[in-house]
């Protein structure tokens, strides 16, 4: 039993030699959701408490980014939050693919998807209450309609 536990914390201090690459990629105003949508500011407080963590170039690393494997983990939820959806570069994606996003996005909130919750654990600010599940989702979905009537989608 010592030597496994040995062996294991070899491994854990082996392993935080490799960390992630904390480096956002550039934020450019004229391409962001909230910047191009003229968000009103109390919803873009929730979208940046809620979703900007994961789905912008403005990605902001706590302190347990510092330690492995939960580094990978994150940096692995990430890159899977921006591919999905990239509010940073929102104004780069199709017309189409934006009302999309949005009704996405509507959706997960409603149900409660997102924030998910492993990230409202460590993020308090991130949770929504039901009425802001409510004007959040609202808000997608207006902004979907704009797209959609303007592009006749």
């Amino acid at each position: 039993m010592k030597k496994i536990l040995l062996i294991l914390a070899v491994v854990f201090i082996f392993i935080q030699f490799f960390q992630i690459d904390k480096t956002n990629p550039p934020v450019n105003e004229g391409m962001d959701f909230l910047k191009i949508k003229d968000t009103p500011e109390p919803i873009a407080k929730i979208i940046r408490n809620s979703c900007y963590d994961c789905h912008s170039n403005e990605s902001k690393y706590p302190f347990y980014s510092n330690i492995q494997p939960f580094a990978w983990l994150l940096k692995n939820h990430i890159d899977e939050g921006r591919q999905e959806l990239n509010f940073s570069v929102f104004a780069t994606y199709e017309k189409k693919r934006q009302a999309h996003k949005l009704e996405e996005s509507a959706e997960m909130v409603e149900r409660k998807e997102m924030p998910l919750e492993s990230y409202q654990i460590a993020h308090p600010e991130a949770k929504l209450t039901d009425e802001q599940r409510k004007e959040l989702a609202q808000y997608f979905k207006k902004i979907q309609k704009e797209i959609e009537n303007a592009n006749h989608l």
